[in-house]
């Protein structure tokens, strides 16, 4: 647990890094929250103490009749103007779809695309089914703390309106009235609910944001339904500005976290000042929209290719805003700059280089939340492939995947004709280093292993330097815990973030950063490269400097698929060493003595072997252990599942470790300093008091 003194030490480490502005910024913003200036700055109102006709500009009748002529003259364009007419023999199954709109109109939700909810139809929209707990509607949003006995993530996810983009998919299917009628009763049911600046649901810019655009894909999926009557249109105008409006007014925040708030929220302002020119401050929010959106990617998103918050879930977040974007300038004529285009192409390439082609997983790299902007198609939450699909054609206009269910996000924003368009030839991938971000990629035959070491640039996410992957014929062995809450009981208050969890080394208990608060870590560790060659990877990192110890890992690979890493940590005087793997929960069997855990024992499985050159080490292993955060991994936010928890301990000066992912037959013994490892008839010798080699 870090001291007071460590924390001031973490603040006074930020504030050098970002400045004092900044930190001043943040800490007075805190400040304004707890003494109210924030109701005075942001005042509640209703929603007919400012009618439409105060925000529209001069000339733009306000009268619903009159306004919805004037819209029907002057509307920009979208992705489409109404439902598309599917192709005669689509890649995806189109009924998929329908199933899942009946179930919104019957009451359930997906939450974070993957766990159903029963909420109600409409839902009430303060309550967070995780907790049970129903936060105050008619509070002011400043008022509503952050995080309590509540998560307000499950309360947020229905006011994204992830209901749209299921209801506008099977109306394209069914032409189904049911499902405009279906939108309109929850845009109405919510402003019923959640009167200007009071609830949870004006708290966050960004959520705000995201319920824009999926507004806008309501109205113009629907434009042409009986159910788009001139009065909703006008009402539907009239709260879309308000909330334009509470965006605009608070993006010193947003640019404050240094993050994706400040990108989703500048395209959330651009979205509106591009989709409804007859607002009085459009032209305002579109040039501020565009400007934010081209310098955050100047700032955040790395020469090559990866993304500041060193997250790979954040990282398609915000590259599906930059695709939006894009791609709505491009229809109507406002192309944003070539050095955009470029900086998204090298986003596409880095992920293609993560990915399972032929599942669409990634590694869950750094924090997970479970957002996604606008899912248009049925693949699981986990598949990248509509992301890279789409991100891909924009830039290259060619196809990365060949045709499959990713292919419905191609479709709806760049129409039929991109389903015909050339597809590039398979790809094999290399061995890459991404070093701004901090990422490694290793190759064998058939397993890829992916290692994090960087001298952050901006804030980590997670405590997990020297942290690795290891995939076999496209299936995790080695994996990242993810996510699973940001907020709740101890130990789930974004108690995977922290380095004990991850599959690398940690001294004394402790992370290898100071933990500053829940997002927040002070003291970043500073990972380096030592080599980076096909068969030979070295980095060291030194969040443990302040203890007195010194960490390298060494990653070498062996011939067939085999990988032995050797974690090196010295100090000058004893310490609590302890090495930890969090393994996919599969059948095993575990010879403690030995060190050796077989997985899939039954079939030709796996070999993970673990032992420490200086004494002998204390091995356990845990499974989904009930009281800690031990033995379990989260692919889905709110979602947790069980896994393999290998861990070896020693107290020593010094400690080195060693661990071989091979196979069944394999055989490692330690000779003194000299490690061997046998492969078939094939002894191979590693001197571990040395420098590695190959």
């Amino acid at each position: 647990m870090a001291t007071w003194i460590d924390q001031l030490d973490a603040l006074l480490f930020l504030a050098g890094r970002f400045g004092w502005q900044w930190l001043l910024f943040r800490l007075g913003y805190v400040l304004c929250m707890r003494v109210g200036w924030m109701r005075f700055q942001f005042p509640p109102y209703e929603w007919d103490e400012r009618p439409l006709a105060s925000w529209l500009r001069p000339g733009v009748p306000a009268e619903p009749q009159a306004y919805a002529a004037w819209r029907a003259e002057h509307e920009p364009a979208f992705f489409f103007h109404g439902p598309p007419s599917l192709p005669a023999d689509p890649p995806w199954d189109p009924q998929s779809v329908v199933q899942q709109a009946e179930r919104i109109l019957q009451g359930e939700l997906l939450y974070f695309e993957h766990t159903p909810f029963p909420i109600g139809f409409p839902p009430d929209w303060h309550l967070d089914l995780h907790s049970g707990l129903r936060l105050d509607g008619r509070r002011h949003w400043s008022q509503i703390p952050d995080f309590g006995d509540y998560d307000i993530k499950f309360v947020w996810e229905a006011g994204r309106f992830p209901h749209v983009y299921p209801l506008v998919r099977a109306y394209a299917v069914q032409r189904d009235e049911r499902y405009a009628e279906a939108f309109w009763r929850l845009v109405e049911d919510w402003a019923h609910h959640n009167p200007p600046q009071r609830g949870p649901h004006w708290k966050c810019g960004q959520e705000t944001s995201l319920r824009l655009l999926a507004w806008c894909f309501g109205l113009y999926a629907f434009r042409r339904s009986p159910s788009t009557t001139p009065e909703r249109l006008a009402q539907l105008t009239h709260w879309i500005a308000a909330q334009a409006e509470r965006v605009e007014r608070n993006l010193a925040f947003a640019l404050s976290t240094r993050g994706n708030h400040a990108i989703s929220e500048a395209f959330g302002l651009w979205l509106v000042g591009t989709l409804f020119p007859e607002l009085r401050a459009a032209e305002r929010y579109r040039k501020r929209g565009r400007a934010l959106l081209e310098q955050e990617a100047g700032r955040h998103l790395f020469d090559d290719g990866t993304y500041s918050m060193y997250s790979l879930n954040y990282h398609r977040f915000v590259l599906h805003v930059y695709i939006l974007a894009l791609r709505l300038g491009e229809l109507n004529g406002e192309r944003f700059s070539e050095s955009l285009y470029r900086s998204i192409a090298r986003s596409v390439d880095f992920l293609s280089h993560l990915i399972e082609p032929d599942t669409g997983q990634m590694p869950v790299y750094g924090s997970n939340d479970g957002a996604r902007v606008c899912p248009l198609d049925g693949c699981d939450f986990t598949d990248y492939r509509p992301t890279l699909q789409i991100g891909y054609f924009l830039t290259q206009r060619r196809r990365r995947f060949g045709p499959g269910p990713w292919d419905e996000a191609l479709f709806w924003l760049f129409g039929e004709p991109a389903l015909r368009s050339q597809q590039e030839p398979p790809w094999s991938p290399q061995g890459r280093g991404f070093p701004q971000g901090g990422v490694y990629v290793l190759r064998g035959r058939s397993t890829k292993v992916v290692l994090r070491c960087t001298e952050f640039r901006e804030r980590p996410s997670h405590a997990d330097q020297l942290h690795l992957d290891l995939w076999r014929r496209g299936r995790e062995i080695a994996c990242d815990a993810g996510t699973y809450l940001y907020n709740g009981p101890l130990p789930w208050r974004n108690g995977l973030a922290g380095t004990a969890v991850h599959n690398t080394a940690t001294v004394d208990d402790r992370d290898q950063m100071i933990r500053l608060s829940r997002f927040t870590w002070g003291r970043w560790a500073g990972g380096r490269v030592l080599r980076h060659e096909p068969r030979l990877w070295q980095g060291e990192h030194d969040g443990y400097a302040r203890l007195g110890v010194h960490h390298v890992r060494t990653v070498l690979s062996l011939e067939d698929d085999r990988w032995l890493i050797v974690d090196q940590l010295e100090g000058r005087r004893p310490h609590t060493y302890r090495l930890h793997w969090l393994l996919c929960d599969a059948p095993y069997q575990l010879d403690a003595q030995a060190g050796r855990l077989h997985l899939w024992p039954e079939a030709e499985g796996g070999l993970v072997q673990v032992g420490v050159l200086e004494k002998q080490g204390t091995l356990s292993l845990v499974r989904a252990d009930p009281e800690s955060t031990r033995g379990w991994r989260s692919r889905y936010y709110g979602h947790k599942e069980p896994a393999l928890s290998l861990q070896l301990e020693v107290c020593s000066e010094r400690a080195t470790f060693w661990t071989l992912f091979g196979f069944q037959g394999d055989l490692v013994r330690l000779d003194g300093p000299i490690l061997q490892v046998q492969i078939g008839g094939r002894t191979i010798e590693i001197a571990l008091n040395r420098q590695i080699q190959p």
